[in-house]
């Protein structure tokens, strides 16, 4: 998203926050709220964009099921330059070769360390500034997490591919 329209959009909170509205609010309210102020009305390239946005968005939530029983995640996304020109290109990573899948896995990571990061940044400040208790504690090794969530995957799939037992009737 460019800069100058993300400041036209953050304006727009801006001035739904001082039109007295509810808040919080959830962005749903805020789009509803602007356009009925009449604030922002869609151009043919927004709508392509939002279109663009929402086949990405069903892109990130397509998984299937691999050999071994893990849902994995089809469709990955590298940003590459083709031409001179920064583009994001969409993959199968049933299909696509190595060279793709390791700038995509690559930039993942990235954009996870930027979250975590940006996560950390938000903490450290609201238990250094507006944090009346003791402060908000935050671990980014998330080994445990993941294993935890590992494990309960595996437990559902072996409870999904039971068989289930036949029920002893008593008299």
């Amino acid at each position: 998203m460019a800069i100058a329209y993300a400041k036209q959009l953050q304006n727009i909170v801006t001035a739904y926050r001082e039109a007295g509205q509810s808040w919080p609010a959830s962005k749903h309210d805020i789009a509803e709220w602007a356009f009925r102020q009449e604030l922002w009305r869609p151009r043919r390239g927004d709508m392509v964009s939002m279109f663009a946005d929402q086949l990405a968005e069903a892109m990130r939530e397509e998984f299937y099921t691999d050999p071994q029983g893990r849902g994995v995640r089809t469709k990955h996304v590298a940003q590459v330059d083709r031409n001179g020109k920064q583009m994001h290109l969409w993959g199968d990573i049933r299909t696509e070769g190595r060279p793709f899948m390791v700038i995509a896995f690559q930039q993942r990571r990235v954009r996870i360390v930027g979250d975590c990061k940006q996560l950390k940044t938000d903490v450290d400040s609201y238990n250094d500034n507006r944090n009346p208790g003791p402060a908000i504690q935050l671990s980014l090794d998330f080994t445990r997490d993941v294993a935890e969530v590992e494990a309960v995957d595996l437990l559902t799939q072996r409870i999904q591919t039971a068989e289930p037992q036949p029920s002893s009737s008593r008299s």
